[in-house]
């Protein structure tokens, strides 16, 4: 008999996915994740002890991915500014769903101490633009350019990803005060 292709964390990831992006994560209750994968609620929480625990295995690969992505800046001797913003807006842009259903549920994320996380990495890569010690004017032109690529992934849905990519690069680097 084959084997599904899909393992049963993975449909209960799916599914609860799309249900918290429709209704928020604090409205969508396992019950209701449960019965729209036909299972039981005790066989949803045998794979999740609870809906924090579900939000979070949905969003650690992709916060495990840009720690990853960050440490691969820092390693590098010397960081291409212009490099680091196009690999920024293509990791965000990639992973913009899970980015979106951070922004519609900060509550949720913060009680899960993600923002603070976020917050940190923010720092991290004004400090591979500036160096360890960047002025107030450096640090704040750095949260715009960062900021600013990550919103657009989300913010423009429509746009094509070549288009997209090249408006916000070189908004960062205006932002940043560097040549496009």
């Amino acid at each position: 008999m084959p084997r599904p292709t899909t393992s049963t964390k993975q449909r209960i990831q799916d599914v609860a996915r799309d249900l918290f992006a429709q209704r928020g994560v604090q409205r969508t209750s396992m019950q209701e994740i449960a019965d729209q994968l036909g299972i039981t609620k005790p066989a949803l929480y045998y794979h999740y002890a609870s809906r924090e625990e579900l939000v979070r295995s949905i969003v650690q690969p992709t916060l495990d991915e840009e720690e990853a992505f960050l440490a691969s800046q820092e390693a590098l001797a010397e960081v291409d500014p212009r490099a680091l913003l196009e690999a920024y807006f293509d990791f965000h842009y990639r992973h913009r769903a899970e980015f979106m259903l951070m922004l519609s549920e900060l509550t949720t994320f913060a009680h899960l101490g993600l923002i603070d996380r976020v917050l940190e990495w923010r720092q991290r890569l004004g400090k591979l633009l500036h160096g360890p010690d960047p002025t107030l004017d450096q640090a704040a032109r750095a949260v715009i350019a960062f900021g600013g690529i990550q919103d657009c992934t989300v913010q423009f849905p429509d746009v094509p990803e070549a288009e997209l990519r090249a408006a916000a690069v070189a908004g960062a680097c205006a932002a940043l005060g560097i040549q496009p």
